[in-house]
């Protein structure tokens, strides 16, 4: 059993991982903004009310884990999700590290997958305008400063290209830097199986300091 922190517990994906590390059994300290918005009652769960700007409550509620999990997500619909992005995955990473945790497992997104040769899929002529600015900014943050951290053990988990709600299979291919695809092109992962794959990781540890991806 592993002691974590889940961060946007509430959210589309922390939900998913929220279900999945309680159904195997772990203790999480769920960082919300909206404790409301959390559904889940169990024994292993606290819920802690903050954002995580609130970085003194982050690194104090985190000190002892075994990790933190982020699901962090300013909002698809803020129309400052760039910015807010930008300026506070730093802030995460900096309380992980202050609060003493080893590791640091991140709801990474796809945008930073390479779809051919040279080409990444936030740069494609066919992503929808209105996600660019929260594509775009989680990969500038995984490009620009997580790969160069190396003060704690961090893994940035990139869906497929596309995740949406379905069912918990277990099955699934894991890639590294280009985008996996079926025999069809297509490029699809439940969240479900998302957060399989985010808890496989934080009980077998298999990567470290790096960026994988997952698909069917």
């Amino acid at each position: 059993m592993k002691n974590v922190i889940l961060i946007g517990a509430s959210g589309f994906v922390g939900t998913a991982i929220l279900n999945e590390l309680l159904n195997r059994g772990h203790k999480v300290t769920a960082i919300v903004r909206d404790p409301a918005k959390v559904n889940a009652s169990n024994p292993n769960l606290k819920v802690v009310q903050a954002d995580v700007t609130d970085t003194d409550v982050l690194i104090e509620a985190s000190k002892g884990k075994d990790a933190v999990i982020s699901a962090y997500n300013p909002g698809w619909k803020n129309p400052n999700i760039y910015e807010e992005t930008l300026k506070n995955y730093p802030l995460i990473v900096d309380s992980v590290k202050k609060a003493g945790v080893e590791r640091l497992l991140i709801v990474g997104g796809a945008g930073t997958l390479f779809y051919a040769p040279g080409k990444m899929v936030m740069d494609a002529d066919d992503v929808p305008a209105k996600l660019l600015p929260g594509i775009k900014s989680l990969g500038e943050f995984y490009l620009n400063t997580l790969r160069k951290e190396n003060d704690i053990d961090w893994i940035f988990l990139s869906p497929a290209a596309n995740m949406t709600p379905g069912e918990r299979t277990g099955k699934f291919r894991i890639g590294k830097d280009d985008l996996v695809v079926d025999v069809n092109g297509d490029s699809n992962i439940s969240v479900e199986d998302y957060a399989v794959a985010m808890v496989d990781e934080l009980e077998q540890k298999h990567h470290h300091k790096e960026r994988f991806t997952i698909g069917y």
